[in-house]
Order: C-alpha cells, then structure tokens, then sequence
C-alpha cells in the first residue's frame, strides 16, 4: 500500500512539472509607444536569457514561481521588477525609461533625419555624458581622448593650443558641429573647442571619413557633431564641481525651466588654473594658466503639427597665458620673459524653425575675437560666420529623400600677411559659399538600404565644387549590418586661421604658391553586431578606411627651422587602417567599452629623383582606448578604469635634434571612484566622485627646445647644431600624477 501511495505521488510531481514546463511566460518590452528591439531580458533566478524581436517581444518556458525579471537595453534605464508566473500568465508590457546616460540608440549625423543606429545607412558612432563622467575634463576637447580613432592633438607646448584628428587627419579636416550647425571652424579651432562645456551635451555623434555632401567644407576627414540638451527634456537643476590637487576647479551649473509653452534651459560654465608649475625644470610653465567662462541658454517652443522650433545662445570668455615662469602681464608683448598670452571673445547663435509639415530652416552665426601675444609678435584676428539652409525631407515609397539649400558666410581679418595684398594694404579674407544637396535613401528591401548624394557648392575664388557619395546597407539578420561607403570630401584654404605654427613667432611663414582646395576620396566598410547572452551582451563594430588626398596643403618644418613652407602638395597623400570597438554590458555590473586602430598615414612627394614616402607627424601608428565599470547592485558604487595608449609617431625635429624623431609608447590610464547618495523620494540626487589622473605617472621629455633662450638671442653661442627655440614637439601633457575629487547634485 505505502509503495503504491509513493509511486503515485511520484506520478503526480512528474506530471505537474511536466505541465509546469509548458507555462508560457511573454512580455512586450516598448518606450514612447515604440517598439525596443534587442533589449536583453533575463530571470535572474535561472539561467534563461531572451533578446526582443522586431516588435519588441519576447518569450521564456519556465516553471511557475517567483522570479526578479530584469530588462535592459542601451540608450534605456534597466527595468527590474519581481513577477510571479502562474498556470496561466497574461503578457507582460514594459514600459523603458529613456536614459540619456547610456549611449542613445537615435542618431541624425549621417543623414540629417532621426534614424535608430542600426538604421543608418552611414556608420555614426554615438557616445553620451556618461562615459565623458567616467574621467570628468572641463571640455569637451579632453573628453575626446576616451574615443577610438580621435586624438586630441596638443600642438603647441606654450599655451596648449590644441585640435582633434581622426583615423590620423590633422585638426582642418574634422568638423565640429553644435546641433549640426558649423560653429566650431577656421579661426575657432584653435581655441574654441576648450571652451564647450560638458553641460549642454546631450550626446555626441561621430562619423568618420568624409561627410562633405552634406555638411560642405571641412568636413573631408570627418565630422563630430555635438547634441545639446533638450530643454522639455532636461533636469530641474544641475550642478557638477570638481577640483585637482594641482589647483584647477571647474564647475557646471544648469537649470531648466518654463515660461507659459516655452521650456528653456540655462547654463554656466566655469574654469579656473592659476598655479604656477614647472616639474620638468624647463623654466616654463607645464601647463597655461586659465580663466574662462561659458554661458549657454537654450530656448524651445512646440507649433502646430507637433514641431518644435527652437534658438540657443553661447557667449564664451578666455584669458589665459604660458611661458617663462616670471612672466606677468605686465610684459605682455615685450622680450624680457617670453610668454603666449591669449584672449578670446566668443558669441554664438544657433536656431531651427519649421517653415512646413516637411520644410525646415537651419540659422546660425558666430563672432570671435582674439587678441594675443606669441613671445613679442601680436596676432589679432576677429570673424564673424553666418549659416543658413532651406532642408527639405519626403517619403515616397521606398524613397526617403533629402534636399537642401546651404549658404554660408564668413569675413575674416587679422593683422598678418595672410589679410594683405601685393601694396600691403589690409584686405579682409570674405567667403561666400552657396550651395544645393540631395539625397536618396532607398530602401531595396528590408535587408538592403542604397544611398546616394551629390552636392553642389561656388565658392567665390574657388568656383565651383561637386561632391558625390554613395552608401550599400545590408542587414542580413536583425543584430547585423555590412556598410560600405564611399564619397568625396573638399576642403577651401583658411590656412592663418588654422594652422596654430604659422602664428608662435618662432618661425617664418612661407607660401611658395597659390593654394589650391583639397580635395578627397574615401572608401569605408562597416561590420556592426550585437550579441546577446544570458549574462549580458556584447556590440562589436569594425572598419576599414582608406582615403587618397589631391592638393593636399603641406607645411615643411624640416627644410628651414626658422621657417615653415605651405604648399600644395606634388602628388598624394594616403590614409589607411583597421579601428575596432566593442562595448559589453553584464548583468553582474561590469561594463567594458574597448577600441583600438591600427594606421599607415603618408604622403608620396613627386620629385625629380622619383617618388618619396613622408610619413604623416602625430598619427600613431596604432593607438588603443578602454573604458572599464564596475557597479554595486542598485549603482551605488561604481569604480571607472579608463585610459588611452597611443603607439610612437613621427615628430617634428630640427635639423641633427638630439631629441628622436619617434615618440615612444604613451599610456595615459586614469581611475575613478564614484558614490551615489539619493534621498527616499528620489527628487534630489547626490554623487560624490575621486580619483587619480595619470595613473603611471607619464611625462615626456623635452617637450621645449632651448628654453633657456626664448628669443633665440644666443643662437650663435655654443651651438654648433644651430637649434633654435621650438614649441612644437609634443606627443603628451606635461602634467604628471594628479588627485581629483567632485561633487554632483541632481533636482529632478
């Protein structure tokens, strides 16, 4: 009796748990009434993992129970929450709260209309604050660093002016955009990009390889565009403070707040280094001294139809100084100490407004100032940037079109040769640049997207421009995309308000000719993937470039190191290479985003003798990014591990320089701890933040030739190689180890 009570028992346990393996446990996961494709969604409990479908749905076979359901998915906050799941379960609907803290899924730079990443036919790569936080800098040009394939590039030693290369392309040929208008050009390169604060960013789109059909001239090796805060969208008040132990402060304070339909967004951006330091013995100052402010205000009004207009202003302000360490600004321009004392003057104005249902117009406009000393030569130069552009956007059918009509403004003046003519009168440079686009993204079936577009601009010295593009996607399952793309970049000359070396001082500016616009082509093919797994997911993206450049401008520091010689270049100039990222999310709390490129950037020189190979100077041979999370459950704590290595690259040196031609391997590697403190109901949040920079301790040598004579006045004097005094050798900060510690709020 008792072994046939056991045996039914037995019967009735295999029985329920066969039923209970048949309970079908769904959910749709959406956000704003969208579908979320490839969010991961885990039951904690097992080790069962699912990944969204095309409508954002998903399904699991488990026992009934109580399990913790968690779903996450980049560009969303991770939804946790306990479910019980029954004999019979109705599907779950999870709503995804945007969370502009991870990188955002939406992306508009590669064809000026919102588009999800994996859409866009033109490979964007897109990164938000949150990664910036992870090593906080005052700017966004130091906050590049962290981005495979972008250098920041210091260019001079003295006062640290610096621009930003990519895939190994000097700072002419990136374009820096601010919601997708030119603002950041010619002469603002040089010091405009310190003065964007990390406040207004509400992520940053990168595409690399030329975007001139588009965006027009300089936009040849590539272009970043900034995405600002959206007022409607942004926080009640932040505020985020952080000092070093070598005496920078910095602070960013913004509000958000509304008046009647209109939802506005204010915000001050302050910096300030004041400290004498000279750790390398050099006499100089390691790093210039620095006061700056920024203010931004942006202003958003919704219209009829659902569309939104909307007009920002930024005023930025800059003194700063560098050099011998007993200059004071009473020897400004004077040869008693030697110093590069710059100050800068910055109004911008930003604005779109629908004209239709499909019709938009893009304004901007920005004046710059700058007035300063390089030892005892004066550069003063002012500019004023006008933008405008009529865009137009239809779908029909298969087609989603885009047209546009451009026109572009600039006067610039300084005092140098560059503003003269043949009698030496002052001629101020005036650009006008009209010019028209289309594009056709069509749309061949669902796996295959072509994208075509050609661009027309007249230059008024240059004459006319054409610039052709075309894109194949291909998309052979929903976590995969092949793209190959090719296009043509051009760039006009607007060589004194760029090129930082011809104004120092300390060499000659020789132009043997009339320069001619660059012109390039590029070819580029992407792989994207993403691949989900039970305890995370990884996305891998990967690429190989190649552009050939024609009347590239070339400056020759080597022939005559008193002198720096432009000219178009006899012949070409190449740029080829590999870049890698891949980005991985566990569900234990660790996340890894890791990138590396490899590089070979030349010219070939057509001389009599045959053909020559002149390596590019500051493009690293390879160079290498990581940035490395490690969170408690809930975030709480979070430790940061980031760092930047580059491989040796060319330098500029004089003529039998002691110092090498090649710099050696330079790994930057910095490490953050961060403490959330939130209150019970969630309306104020704390954080408070430290760490070290520069964790190895990483200074170069001689970054300064003859320091001891500014003003080359013993140039004759036991020198028998003839050096004079140089700025320009420079492959990483003279900064050293150094502690910070930081502090943010948050009123939501």
């Amino acid at each position: 009796m008792f072994l046939k009570s056991l045996l039914g028992w037995v019967l009735i346990g295999l029985a329920a748990s066969t039923m209970a393996q048949d309970v079908a446990f769904t959910g749709v996961v959406s956000s704003r009434g969208k579908p979320v494709e490839f969010a991961h969604v885990v039951l904690k409990e097992t080790s069962q993992g699912a990944t969204t479908d095309e409508v954002g749905s998903f399904n699991f076979n488990v026992f009934p129970g109580r399990y913790t359901l968690q779903v996450s998915s980049v560009g969303y906050k991770t939804f946790t929450k306990v479910v019980t799941v029954g004999s019979a379960y109705e599907p779950l609907v999870i709503e995804l709260e945007e969370d502009t803290g991870t990188l955002d899924e939406i992306v508009i730079t590669g064809t000026m209309r919102e588009v999800t990443k994996l859409q866009s036919p033109i490979p964007v790569e897109v990164y938000s604050p949150v990664l910036f936080r992870k090593n906080p800098t005052p700017n966004i040009f130091e906050s590049l660093n962290l981005i495979n394939g972008v250098q920041p590039q210091v260019n001079c030693n003295v006062c640290n002016t610096g621009d930003i290369h990519i895939n190994g392309l000097e700072g002419p040929y990136t374009m820096v955009l601010i919601d997708g208008m030119p603002i950041v050009s010619s002469l603002s390169t040089v010091y405009g990009l310190s003065g964007i604060p990390n406040s207004l960013v509400k992520r940053i789109e990168i595409v690399k390889g030329p975007a001139s059909t588009l965006y027009g001239s300089e936009a040849v090796g590539g272009l970043i565009n900034i995405i600002t805060v959206e007022p409607a969208g942004a926080t009640t008040v932040h505020a985020d403070v952080y000092g070093t132990s070598v005496g920078e402060f910095n602070a960013d304070v913004a509000t958000a707040f509304k008046l009647g339909k209109l939802s506005s967004l204010l915000g001050i951006n302050a910096f300030t280094y004041q400290q004498l330091r000279d750790i390398n013995n050099d006499n100089f100052t390691d790093l210039p001294l620095q006061q700056r402010y920024s203010l931004f205000n942006k202003w958003s009004m919704p219209l009829r139809g659902g569309k939104n207009a909307s007009l920002a202003w930024r005023y930025f302000n800059e003194d700063r100084w560098g050099g011998e360490l007993l200059w004071t600004k009473a020897y400004r321009g004077t040869d008693v100490y030697y110093g590069e004392s710059i100050n800068t003057n910055r109004w911008e104005v930003i604005g779109y407004y629908p004209l239709a249902d499909k019709l938009g117009f893009d304004y901007s406009y920005n004046y710059h100032h700058q007035d300063s000393y390089y030892g005892t030569v004066k550069y003063l130069a002012r500019q004023h940037v006008a933008f405008t552009q009529l865009r137009w956007n239809h779908t029909a059918g298969k087609h989603n079109l885009l047209a546009g009509a451009p026109f572009r403004y600039m006067y610039y003046d300084d005092n140098t040769p560059g503003t003269g003519d043949e009698d030496g009168m002052n001629t101020p440079a005036i650009t006008w640049l009209p010019g028209i686009f289309l594009q056709d993204e069509w749309n061949l079936s669902r796996a295959v997207t072509l994208l075509t577009g050609l661009r027309y601009d007249h230059h008024n010295i240059h004459g006319s421009i054409l610039t052709p593009r075309i894109s194949l996607k291909y998309s052979p399952g929903q976590s995969s995309v092949f793209r190959l793309t090719g296009g043509n970049g051009y760039r006009v000359v607007n060589l004194f308000t760029e090129d930082h070396a011809a104004l120092t001082g300390s060499r000659e500016v020789v132009i043997l000719n009339e320069l001619k616009p660059e012109q390039s082509w590029n070819v580029n093919l992407n792989y994207s993937r993403h691949v989900s797994f039970a305890s995370g997911f990884v996305m891998f993206d990967g690429s190989v470039f190649y552009t050939y450049f024609t009347n590239k401008i070339v400056g020759d520091f080597l022939t005559d190191p008193d002198k720096i010689i432009y000219d178009n270049l006899d012949g070409h100039s190449i740029s080829k290479g590999v870049t890698l990222n891949a980005d991985a999310q566990f569900i234990n709390g660790f996340k890894a985003m890791l990138g590396v490129t490899v590089m070979d950037v030349y010219n070939i020189d057509n001389l009599p003798d045959g053909d020559e190979k002149v390596p590019q100077l500051f493009a690293p041979r390879f160079s290498g990014t990581m940035a490395l999370s490690w969170s408690t459950v809930g975030s709480d704590w979070m430790i940061d591990l980031t760092g930047r290595i580059n491989g040796p690259m060319h330098l500029p040196v004089l003529p039998n320089d002691f110092r090498p031609d090649m710099s050696p391997v330079v790994p930057l590697i910095n490490l953050q701890v961060t403490r959330k403190l939130t209150s019970k109901n969630e309306k104020h949040a704390w954080e408070i933040y430290g760490g070290v920079k520069n964790l190895l301790n990483f200074i170069p040598n001689d970054p300064l030739m003859r320091p001891f004579d500014p003003f080359d006045r013993s140039i004759d004097l036991n020198n028998p190689n003839g050096y004079t005094f140089d700025t320009a050798y420079n492959y990483a900060p003279v900064q050293g180890l150094k502690g910070f510690f930081g502090v943010r709020y948050t009123l939501r």
